[in-house]
């Protein structure tokens, strides 16, 4: 008689943990099958060290399993979250990732930083990444010591925007030395991956990153640190949102009418949030074709001019769909360090800011 799946569950809930608890009740169960009389499945570990440790425990579970009657063979992987420890370790020890450290109280601020203002979208692809880079240029530029984070931890853009790519140096494996390029402090976990090297991992490793790259990061006096968020509603805005004192929220849309879908529900995060919206910005605005000068609305155009007057919330600018942009942003020069209309409309932008007082 073949087992059942609820016979080989019942086994491994008998398993118990170093620590209490056992293998179904903490969660560490993936990718369960059992086919006829073999049974295959995954132990998850919340990291390598811990997947080391858990190795009895696995013979356990294949020792029991193996007893079952109707078990003819049993295999069982052990994985963890974290990724492999990298070929060549990081400088004295440093390594970014694991669970976020306990958190008690409201939201705090980081010293140093006078004001954290964070750049959402709700929608991939509307330009944030962009955006952040080039604000942080013309802030900079205009007398503001500025910071820029890339808390996009599954898409870093930050190290070939504004041109920079090596490892920063921790001399203590704690602190993290950011790195500077065009007048602005950046730090980024792209700075610690391969360029082409994925980040696989769950929400608390995210968490834990995003704490590491703002708490351990020596910022040096800030008046002002750009966030650079992923897109979406999730575990980084509520973290980020949570544990420390933001001044405001920008959100970058494009005028396109399911681009704002997505802009109201960011909108409507940070209210909840109790994140103040300091303004809107339509990106990709226009399209000035080079050749003939005609002026074209190729997303839409004054949809998120509209949306700010309907929320009574401030509206920054507009910022035309524009290749000298894309091409300086590859290059890892932001257009905001040169000359032209658009290192002007950056100015601009950058000057509205600090004339509001969130800058």
């Amino acid at each position: 008689m073949a087992v059942t799946r609820e016979e080989v569950q019942a086994v491994l809930a008998r398993v118990a943990l170093p620590g209490g608890g056992d293998l179904l009740s903490r969660d560490l169960i993936r990718a369960l099958r059992v086919d006829g009389d073999s049974v295959a499945f995954v132990i998850e570990a919340p990291s390598p060290a811990e997947a080391q440790a858990l190795a009895p425990v696995q013979a356990a579970a294949e020792a029991a399993l193996r007893a079952l009657p109707g078990v003819g063979s049993v295999q069982v992987v052990m994985t963890a979250h974290g990724p492999a420890a990298p070929k060549a370790p990081p400088p004295q020890g440093l390594k970014i990732g694991g669970h976020a450290a306990p958190h008690q109280g409201g939201p705090k601020r980081v010293s140093g930083i006078d004001r954290i203002v964070a750049i959402g979208s709700g929608k991939g692809g509307v330009g944030k990444s962009t955006v952040s880079s080039n604000l942080a240029v013309a802030l900079a530029r205009q007398g503001r010591r500025v910071g820029l984070l890339d808390a996009d931890i599954y898409g870093p853009s930050q190290p070939r925007m504004m041109g920079v790519n090596k490892r920063p140096a921790s001399p203590d494996g704690k602190t993290i030395i950011p790195l500077q390029a065009h007048g602005v402090t950046v730090m980024s976990i792209g700075f610690m991956l391969k360029e082409d090297e994925a980040v696989i991992w769950r929400g608390p490793m995210l968490m834990g990153a995003l704490q590491q790259l703002i708490e351990q990061v020596a910022w040096g006096d800030l008046d002002i640190l750009l966030i650079d968020l992923p897109p979406g509603t999730g575990d980084i805005q509520l973290t980020l949102s949570q544990r420390f004192a933001l001044t405001g929220a920008v959100v970058v849309s494009t005028p396109q009418d399911v681009a704002m879908l997505d802009a109201r529900k960011a909108l409507d995060m940070f209210g909840k949030l109790k994140v103040p919206v300091l303004g809107l910005i339509e990106n990709m605005s226009t399209y000035v074709c080079p050749n003939c000068g005609h002026e074209a609305h190729l997303f839409g155009h004054g949809g998120v001019a509209a949306e700010a007057a309907k929320l009574g919330v401030p509206f920054l600018g507009e910022l035309p769909l524009d290749l000298d942009t894309r091409l300086a942003g590859d290059a890892g020069r932001p257009i905001a360090a040169g000359q032209g209309p658009m290192a002007e409309a950056y100015a601009r932008l950058a000057r509205r800011l600090i004339d509001g007082g969130m800058a």
